[in-house]
């Protein structure tokens, strides 16, 4: 079940607020320019799919997003549990652009780090996030990662991650699997 927690920078350990469901994350996000939304795919998407099935499955919700926000690139991103590197990273970062991720499968956790606050918001599947450009956050797959999404950007140069400095991100919990 998707999920927002937020934490006040000074309590990592505890959450100010924990949200279940769908509207409720949808309207604290707003508030904040992250958009949340679901995706429902046009076809039945089987295990092992390619990325253009991947991507066929979802093209109506993808050229909508891509004709509103101009975007021009499209790709699947997919991470295994026995992917050598972890699934995003304990150091904080922004892109120079919007950052959209679409979950097709697993889950994974966007701390977005906003004032004094960190909004953690646990996506799973059916998940779409836009977190703003500029936007510190950081992203953690979980100790055994596993995912599958479709990123929709500018241009992938945009999507770099450009390190803020700010240890922040290890002072929160990690996702548990």
């Amino acid at each position: 079940m998707s999920s927002l927690s937020v934490y006040h920078v000074s309590s990592p350990e505890i959450p100010n607020k924990v949200l279940t469901h769908f509207e409720d994350i949808v309207a604290t996000l707003a508030e904040q320019g992250v958009r949340f939304d679901r995706w429902e795919a046009a076809v039945k998407i089987q295990p092992g799919a390619s990325e253009e099935e991947i991507i066929a499955a979802y093209q109506v919700q993808i050229d909508g997003v891509m004709t509103e926000r101009g975007y021009v690139a499209v790709d699947v991103v997919s991470v295994r549990s026995d992917h050598p590197e972890p699934a995003g990273g304990l150091d904080e970062y922004c892109h120079s652009q919007e950052e959209v991720r679409f979950f097709v499968s697993g889950r994974g956790l966007f701390n977005l780090h906003i004032g004094d606050y960190v909004y953690a918001v646990l996506c799973e599947r059916n998940d779409l996030i836009t977190v703003p450009a500029g936007m510190p956050h950081w992203f953690d797959g979980g100790e055994r990662p596993y995912f599958v999404s479709i990123r929709l950007s500018g241009d992938l140069q945009g999507l770099v991650a450009e390190l803020t400095g700010d240890d922040i991100a290890r002072r929160f919990s990690r996702l548990e699997d």
